[in-house]
């Protein structure tokens, strides 16, 4: 680590190192200051790269090669989630169809929840975070992009033990809440509980050393002049996402270690009959529950953020507003876990109180939509298909959140409390408030991972066959709540009159699921046959299409200097840059928080199969510990010896001077 030594087209202020103490020069190496082009990116090239082989690929630290890996895995899973959706829609078509049990029905219900929740929508958001947030700081890598590494494995293992457990019969099958009593030892025998515990504690894991990484790039990584101003609306929305997943994740981790502490050791932490306390689980669960709706959420509105302004040809408007609603929504979204559990009997000045937040919440949210609107009307639109899904995006989210202002009404939430008005709001929230902008940010940003463009013809059928699919599934769902049909039930007797709407419903579940259909196609001929793109085909202006589409191993030959939130828009002709990293190591500028000027130099993790052979050795634990509570005392030597060999020093004694 050695002062910073940066040069540049701008004048930066040389970082005061006095306070810091006397910090040893560092070895000289050649460094991008008067290099010339080629010679600059044969160099990063070498230094940047991946190894070769198998052990190469999965040593990789590369934030791209990362975040591509986990988006895949990410989209296998939203299949699978579809797949258990159509078969639960079939079977409840009719009335008193026999196609599904009881005990798969359950099964389906709880994997269908618990695979959308925390095996696609938490980890493909922040799985774009991953792989966008370093391009739009202007970065190398990633902080600790070994951990991102580790991350995405323990991530894989968590959701492959689910499925597995699947096939063996062994699902959870308690909800993808897993309320108590009904998940203790009493009412569910076996290991299916015990597989939900476990998967929870994977995945909040992963989606932990994410947000610290995200946190940390954000904060420390910023290329020079990028202050807090100038921040990019969709990094603002990571950041605070990650915030927020560090203070929520821990809340479902206690719960998923008591809930197996019961189970496993017999303990009765949950259990009133010895003292317990069974609400303790909701309160616990919910206080994460709520945080996770804004998990999904707040990335989903930094990438509206960024689509909007790029095709409305101009500067978002009111970005100190978007940025404090995005940081209020965060905020708020801590003080709305006990609307999920206005039936339990609250005293009536605590229901008043999440009553209040619950609507208070709506404000900056709102604030965000007339921001953009007012984008929009000020700007000269250009309709693609990423704006189509933003559009969709409008319309079903105002109808979720306007549903989500009736049910923080007490009287009315318990009226329809566990019928299939909820199973509508929810989704009307979670999809068109997250896969609808998810939708539009694929079209928007795949030329950028490709290097490819999707075809807009195939992207507008992909619209309107998801926008027609969605709402012919989930509006009727309010009508059959109202009805008092109930959720989580696997049939229902023909003379209540809920077959023909049923059918109508499980007919636009087909439509929407054919719609991603088409968009896997549209994927693959993209990827595969798509035309090339040059490095911004949208003409946006953040630093992310400054480089390369797909941006190489290093993403920049050399630093950029920003002087604008939208830098490409304000700096026309060439991006000032700054010189005098290294390029014969993995060396990172690191900036002061506020302002981002230079501070020191740093050197990036190199690649390394050992956050690889630590995730399995997490992972065996876990799995084994469902079995046994001493699998804990054994699973702790395979971790310790993967630890050493991962953070075991392999410097020169200058770094590690």
């Amino acid at each position: 680590m050695s002062s910073a030594d940066i040069t540049g087209e701008r004048d930066i202020p040389e970082p005061d190192t006095a306070s810091k103490g006397d910090i040893a020069p560092e070895r000289d190496g050649p460094r991008d200051t008067g290099m010339d082009e080629a010679s600059l990116h044969r160099w990063l090239a070498r230094t940047w790269r991946t190894p070769p082989g198998i052990v190469g690929a999965l040593s990789s630290v590369d934030h791209k090669v990362i975040a591509r890996r986990y988006l895949i895995t990410a989209f296998v899973f939203l299949c699978l989630g579809g797949l258990n959706a159509v078969a639960m829609r079939i079977q409840l078509s009719g009335p008193r169809r026999g196609l599904i049990g009881p005990d798969l029905y359950n099964q389906l219900f709880t994997m269908h929840g618990v695979t959308m929740m925390f095996l696609f929508a938490v980890p493909i958001v922040q799985a774009t975070g991953i792989y966008l947030v370093p391009l739009m700081v202007g970065t190398r890598n990633i902080a600790f992009p070994r951990l991102i590494a580790f991350s995405y494995w323990i991530y894989v293992s968590g959701g492959a033990f689910a499925w597995v457990s699947f096939a063996l019969n062994m699902a959870p099958d308690v909800g993808w809440f897993a309320y108590v009593p009904l998940s203790g030892p009493e009412f569910a025998p076996g290991k299916r509980a015990d597989v939900w515990a476990q998967m929870i504690t994977y995945t909040e894991v992963s989606s932990l050393a994410v947000a610290v990484a995200t946190i940390v790039t954000v904060f420390k990584q910023r290329a020079p002049g990028m202050s807090l101003d100038k921040i990019p609306l969709f990094v603002w929305a990571m950041l605070v996402t990650s915030f927020v997943v560090v203070f929520a994740m821990p809340a479902v981790m206690i719960t998923s270690t008591f809930l197996i502490l019961d189970r496993l050791v017999g303990t009765h932490i949950f259990n009133p009959a010895e003292g317990g306390d069974a609400l303790l689980f909701q309160h616990l669960f919910w206080f994460f529950g709520h945080p996770e709706v804004y998990i999904i959420f707040l990335p989903a509105t930094g990438m509206v953020s960024s689509i909007i302004p790029a095709f409305a040809r101009r500067p978002t408007f009111g970005h100190l507003g978007l940025v404090l609603s995005l940081i209020a929504v965060g905020f708020l979204s801590f003080g709305l876990w006990v609307h999920h559990m206005f039936a339990t009997g609250l005293p009536k000045l605590g229901a008043s109180f999440f009553t209040a937040s619950s609507m208070m919440i709506a404000i900056p949210n709102g604030v965000q939509i007339f921001c953009w609107l007012a984008t929009l009307w000020d700007g000269r639109p250009v309709i693609r298909t990423p704006m189509l899904f933003v559009f969709g995006f409008f319309f079903i989210f105002v109808i979720g959140g306007l549903t989500g202002v009736m049910l923080a009404s007490v009287p009315l939430d318990l009226q329809v409390h566990d019928t299939y008005f909820v199973v509508a709001h929810f989704h009307y929230v979670l999809i068109g408030g997250s896969v609808f902008p998810l939708l539009g940010a694929a079209y928007f940003w795949f030329p950028k991972i490709s290097g490819r463009m999707m075809s807009e013809r195939l992207g507008r059928w992909h619209f309107w066959l998801a926008f027609i699919g969605f709402n012919a599934t989930f509006f009727p769902m309010h009508l059959l709540g109202l009805w008092g049909m109930p959720r989580r039930v696997y049939t229902y007797p023909a003379e209540l009159g809920w077959g023909n709407i049923n059918l109508f419903i499980s007919a636009g579940a087909v439509l929407f699921f054919l719609s991603f259909v088409l968009f896997t196609f549209n994927l693959a001929h993209g990827a595969l046959k798509g035309a090339p793109v040059g490095n911004n085909p949208w003409d946006a202006g953040t630093l992310e299409w400054a480089t390369s589409s797909p941006p190489p191993s290093y993403n920049f030959a050399r630093i950029p200097i920003v002087t604008h939130v939208e830098p490409l828009w304000a700096e026309r002709e060439a991006l000032p840059v700054a010189t005098g990293l290294r390029v014969d190591a993995r060396e990172l500028l690191i900036s002061t928080v506020a302002e981002a000027h230079p501070d020191i130099r740093e050197k990036s993790a190199t690649p390394s199969i050992w956050p690889l052979l630590a995730a399995l050795s997490v992972g065996g634990t876990f799995v084994y510990s469902i079995f046994t509570p001493w699998a804990i005392v054994w699973g702790a030597a395979p971790i310790a010896i993967t630890l050493v060999g991962w953070f075991w020093p392999k410097g020169d004694p200058e770094d590690e001077e």
